[in-house]
């Protein structure tokens, strides 16, 4: 149950929390809508900068009605008779199929009888309706092919900023199945080469071209959400964008100003370019929605006719969306790598560059995906990147922050500057969920107090008091830190320092440091001793005498206190130990006292640690109060080489 406790107070926890709830969010946010321009975009993003890959040698070649054809034809729409007459010029060239992207339902005299012929004499030939949508009734396709396979609808799947992303290959129109103008145009191509539509052995329900099976577009495919999926509809890859189709003109054409093999064994397309003729769409490759960035009509659906020839005799796959439990594992993944993110860094600069890289694998992933005909969320995923890493890494800086006052707090009055840094630093080896984590450890415990202290501040003004009592403590602190302890307490005129802690000594040669650092620092209050006595001499001031007990051995060591005010400090028989020596009395230790200015005792513990050029005299064994066994006592009188 502590362990559990731990792991809900820690910074995991928090980061993992975070990351659950900024990817839920983004996952909710992605699947109500509030995302779908940006991950449309994005998609967009992805299509325009594909690779050049489609082969220039098109199958397709289109015959463009421009503004100056129509100048010289003297009107619009052109008269059946000149329809008539392009249509058998072409005819000529011997095309496997020939679309033609111009609304024959009324007659547009003269020739309707010639068109009619040329129609129905000439079954390559297909024409184009439209099917009609709320009050708009449709246009039907030339009366002379009512009931023929030489009709398909040219409706065109515009998304709600104006692009167009989808194609349709087949719609319910009232009772019958209508193809789409497109699909006939490529299976008429298709036939020649032995390829037809057939159900896909697994799914059924989808169309087979050659190796290629077309999934069906659902409502919430990619980033669409909620879109309108009636009728066969699959995504386009607008591969063929950048890459024009032959093309010739009305003119030129009639004219016979165009090579001989110009439409031979090719799908050939009529339709119109011109400005004055609304037929024109943006795409994925529009770089905008303005001027100069639309595609003609007819070139959009030859873009259309060419990837279902890709399909059906190159294999080309086609663009196939992710499910939903896998946009919803990348959104989680990118979440929690922020979170981790986050949790472990905290340098602004890393942190900054460490999530330019991962959006830079984020958007490549889905840039690379879409070459190989998967589409694949960016925005979500990246959203959930950027949202977690930001918002644990505020948390964690500010859980940084609080635990730096806190450790400064308890430590930088207590411990040189150098000391409180490293604590600092190494900050994660005592923390436990924000507080410091208690433990048991070997340290050297050290207490001095000043012997007649009571005496003495009866006779002194309390401003005096304080004056000459801080002199002192700010003299024995400083040397306490200066030698690698920390100051624990202040007792009235008693202190108690800490060596070992609060960093665990596991090797016996840094107990021995700690203790070696500890009577050294009692040795130098010896002497610091005799020069304050002096200086009291000087201004008349009381002079006392100081004694120390130092004691090495086990401790527990943390915080108490309450949440508002919590103080660092060691308990233990180790620490009452030190206490006990520095108050000891014993005739034969205090036999010339008059002449000692300071008194150190240690440990038989202590003692051990200690090597032969330390000056230790033997006290002999005491029962400390409080304890019911005798220890070994040692005084030490100085060390060799060191200045007395």
């Amino acid at each position: 149950m502590a362990t559990i406790r731990r792991f809900f107070q820690s910074s995991v926890w928090y980061a993992l929390l975070v990351s659950l709830l900024g990817s839920l969010g983004t996952i909710g946010a992605h699947r109500f809508g509030a995302l779908e321009f940006l991950e449309l975009a994005a998609y967009d993003w992805s299509i325009r900068f594909q690779p050049a890959t489609v082969s220039s040698n098109s199958r397709i070649a289109l015959v463009t009605i421009s503004e100056n054809d129509i100048r010289r034809e003297g009107h619009w729409p052109l008269p059946d008779a000149s329809i008539a007459a392009l249509l058998e010029k072409l005819v000529a060239y011997h095309p496997r199929a020939i679309g033609l992207d111009i609304y024959r339902d009324l007659d547009v005299p003269p020739g309707r009888e010639t068109l009619n012929r040329v129609l129905q004499e000439h079954q390559e030939i297909v024409a184009i309706t439209k099917f009609g949508e709320g009050e708009f009734d449709g246009i039907p396709g030339p009366p002379i092919l009512e009931g023929t396979g030489q009709v398909g609808f040219n409706d065109i799947l515009v998304d709600s900023g104006g692009i167009v992303r989808r194609g349709l290959l087949f719609m319910d129109h009232g009772d019958s199945t209508g193809v789409s103008f497109a699909l006939l145009l490529a299976l008429g191509y298709l036939a020649g080469e032995g390829v037809v539509p057939e159900p896909d052995p697994v799914h059924e329900e989808w169309m087979k071209l050659g190796k290629t099976s077309f999934r069906p577009f659902e409502t919430n495919d990619g980033g669409y959400v909620g879109a309108d999926a009636s009728g066969y509809q699959f995504l386009l890859d607008h591969a063929r964008d950048r890459t024009p189709f032959p093309s010739h003109s009305l003119t030129e054409v009639m004219t016979g100003n165009v090579p001989p093999d110009a439409f031979a064994d090719r799908v050939v397309m009529i339709g119109v370019i011109a400005e004055g003729v609304k037929d024109h769409f943006y795409t994925p490759h529009s770089q905008g929605v303005q001027a100069g960035q639309q595609v003609s009509g007819i070139e959009l659906h030859a873009n259309i006719v060419d990837q279902l020839l890709r399909a059906g005799l190159e294999g080309h796959a086609t663009m196939t969306p992710v499910n939903d439990r896998q946009e919803m594992f990348l959104i989680l993944l990118w979440g929690l790598l922020g979170g981790a993110v986050g949790l472990v860094v905290l340098a602004p600069l890393r942190f900054v560059l460490i999530l330019a890289v991962g959006f830079v694998i984020i958007s490549s992933s889905a840039f690379y995906a879409v070459t190989g005909g998967v589409w694949i969320p960016l925005v979500a995923p990246a959203i959930a990147w950027f949202t977690t890493s930001a918002v644990t890494t505020a948390y964690m800086s500010m859980q940084e922050k609080q635990q730096r006052a806190m450790l400064m707090q308890l430590f930088s009055c207590h411990v040189s500057p150098e000391v409180a840094e490293t604590i600092w630093q190494e900050r994660q080896q005592f923390l436990d969920g924000g507080r410091l984590r208690s433990q048991k450890l070997t340290m050297t415990s050290l207490f001095t107090d000043l012997e007649g202290f009571t005496t003495v501040s009866e006779g002194m003004e309390p401003a005096a008091l304080m004056d000459w009592l801080n002199m002192f403590m700010e003299r024995m602190a400083t040397l306490v830190m200066d030698h690698g302890g920390v100051v624990d307490n202040y007792i009235g005129d008693a202190i108690k320092a800490d060596f070992g802690v609060p960093f665990p000594r596991t090797e016996e040669a840094e107990i021995r440091q700690d203790v070696a650092n500890a009577v050294t620092c009692a040795l130098a209050m010896e002497r610091e001793m005799s020069s304050l006595s002096e200086l009291w001499q000087q201004q008349g001031l009381p002079i006392v005498r100081m004694r120390v007990g130092i004691a090495t051995g086990p401790a527990v060591v943390g915080c108490l206190g309450s949440s508002d005010r919590l103080k660092y400090t060691t308990i233990g028989d180790t620490v009452n130990m030190a206490a006990r020596l520095e108050s000891l009395k014993k005739e034969s230790v205090d036999s010339d006292k008059m002449k000692d200015v300071c008194r150190i005792l240690i440990s038989e513990t202590t003692k051990r640690y200690l090597d032969h050029t330390w000056q230790v005299e033997d006290v002999g064994t005491v029962v400390l109060k409080g304890k019911h066994q005798s220890i070994g006592v040692f005084r030490v009188r100085g060390r060799d080489g060191m200045e007395a």
